[in-house]
């Protein structure tokens, strides 16, 4: 792209209203893996890479492994890269294969969606398969029916970083919930059976038509060590793809930390993780805050209850069971550790010998 086409598309940018925060996409660049940088048979939808969600559902019978991967295109580190580890080449009807990234409503005002201005907007990202095909991209109105649209892209060379951009007119129906709840989603589709695939491939907003979603869309599950990757994924107001919006580490792993935030032992043993007081002889009460605050009140996941320990007046006590206490925001987290301790002692929080412990927070849409 010239230098001269780039002042352009800036322009038309500012015309849109934004020269920064252009990126509706949170960690499109995929730098961010707070739950890990591999995943051994994903065979149902999780999230992996931070805000991105493997979508597996139906009757599906794939499996694969997902990685956070250092192969990725000039000007990006990382890539999201899925391998296929059992093959789904008989695909059910009803199964289906997809990336979802989901956005909430109050940050999409500006799309002025369902209003005769609506704008239209611009899906970019790199990607890379190891086979050719069509595949298909779609956006979904969560607020309104799950109204779509879907516009479809081609691989055309094997084992090669490709750049796509696919641009997707405004909805002038339905507006979007001005709220933190999950209003709209982005969806790259990786396989469907022929509920998703028998219709005509809706390229215009509309009302929900399942048979319309995924036509033409190539099955990444079809093949044993197939492999698809995508990074630089960027939404964008406009019918024009600016060059990607990087942002720093430390910014988007705050973006993350909104919707999931991992408290680790990071590798290290007999890790302290914060302070608690004893509310009881069974019970220790620890408050962790949050690096900012998160979209909900998280649930919590910890690794296990036994790999925690509390330590009070230099004795360490085992903890046999780890809970999310009533009293937690979205602004802090009250933990409960249950251990054999003394009543009104104030108390450090720490793991034990084992170098895989965390406490998950997650307030993903």
């Amino acid at each position: 792209m010239s230098k001269a086409r780039q002042l352009a598309d800036l322009g038309n940018v500012y015309d849109d209203g934004a020269l920064s925060n252009r990126n509706l996409i949170i960690n499109g660049a995929m730098q961010v893996a707070q739950r890990g940088t591999s995943f051994t048979s994903v065979s149902s939808t999780a999230y992996h890479l931070d805000r991105f969600q493997s979508n597996i559902g139906g009757a599906a019978t794939g499996v694969s492994t997902i990685t956070q991967s250092s192969d990725a295109p000039d000007g990006f580190g990382k890539s999201y890269k899925l391998e296929v580890t059992t093959a789904d080449s008989s695909i059910a009807s009803t199964a289906e294969y997809g990336l979802y990234h989901y956005l909430e409503g109050q940050n999409l005002q500006s799309l002025k969606k369902g209003t005769s201005a609506a704008v239209p907007l611009t899906v970019s990202f790199w990607v890379k398969a190891n086979f050719t095909g069509t595949f298909v991209v779609e956006l979904m109105d969560n607020d309104n029916s799950n109204r779509h649209i879907n516009k479809s892209y081609t691989v055309d060379s094997a084992n090669t970083w490709e750049y796509k951009t696919i641009t997707f007119a405004g909805d002038t129906t339905g507006t979007l919930d001005d709220d933190n709840g999950n209003s709209f989603h982005l969806n790259f589709w990786l396989g469907g059976g022929t509920n998703y695939t028998s219709g005509t491939l809706q390229t215009s907003w509309g009302a929900l038509d399942q048979s319309g979603r995924g036509v033409g869309q190539t099955n990444v599950y079809g093949t044993l060590g197939n492999t698809w990757q995508v990074t630089g994924v960027q939404l964008e107001v406009g019918d024009t793809a600016t060059p990607f919006e990087h942002r720093s580490y430390g910014d988007e792993l705050a973006r993350c930390q909104r919707y999931f935030w991992s408290l680790n032992s990071n590798g290290i043993n007999n890790k302290y993780l914060g302070q608690g007081a004893n509310y009881n002889t069974t019970a220790c009460y620890a408050h962790f805050p949050f690096p900012t605050e998160m979209r909900s009140i998280p649930t919590l996941t910890p690794s296990d209850g036994t790999h925690f320990q509390v330590v009070e007046n230099g004795s360490v006590k085992d903890a046999s069971g780890v809970t999310l206490s009533g009293s937690s925001s979205n602004q802090g987290a009250v933990v409960i550790f249950s251990a054999s301790v003394s009543q009104g002692d104030a108390s450090l929080i720490r793991t034990d010998a084992n170098t895989n412990v965390y406490l998950w927070f997650d307030a993903d849409l």
